[in-house]
């Protein structure tokens, strides 16, 4: 087993920026893909961006140009920079890890294993 521990979250105006970190810890090694998802009330958690042991990544469309993810498999650890926020990007961002092995980058919640208790973030207008 693996835990997942966010930080980073809180307010930002638009156009402003947030940086989210998530720590692993417990069963790390056979860890692959770790990955950002987030959700609104009432919405299905949704992908953001993933990044594979071997520096592979991918994002979704809303963050692409704006959101850049990166990963130090030394320390456990993956980062979610987030540039030119939009009130939209408010959301309960969720970081999540998978040991399973796919042909592409895992963009769905149900292809990761391991998650954290999300941090907030909130953009106003």
């Amino acid at each position: 087993q693996a835990q997942l521990v966010e930080s980073g979250g809180g307010f930002a105006q638009t156009g402003g920026s947030l940086r989210l970190s998530c720590a692993a810890s417990g069963r790390t090694d056979n860890i692959n893909a770790m990955g950002w998802f987030r959700q609104t009330p009432g919405k299905e958690r949704e992908f953001v961006a993933a990044i594979t042991r071997r520096g592979r990544s991918d994002y979704a469309d809303s963050a692409k140009g704006r959101f850049t993810i990166s990963r130090d498999n030394a320390k456990n650890t993956v980062s979610l920079q987030m540039n030119s926020l939009k009130p939209e990007d408010t959301a309960k961002y969720y970081c999540a890890a998978g040991w399973r092995m796919w042909d592409d980058v895992p963009s769905h919640r149900t292809e990761y294993d391991y998650w954290g208790q999300g941090t907030q973030v909130t953009v106003s207008s």
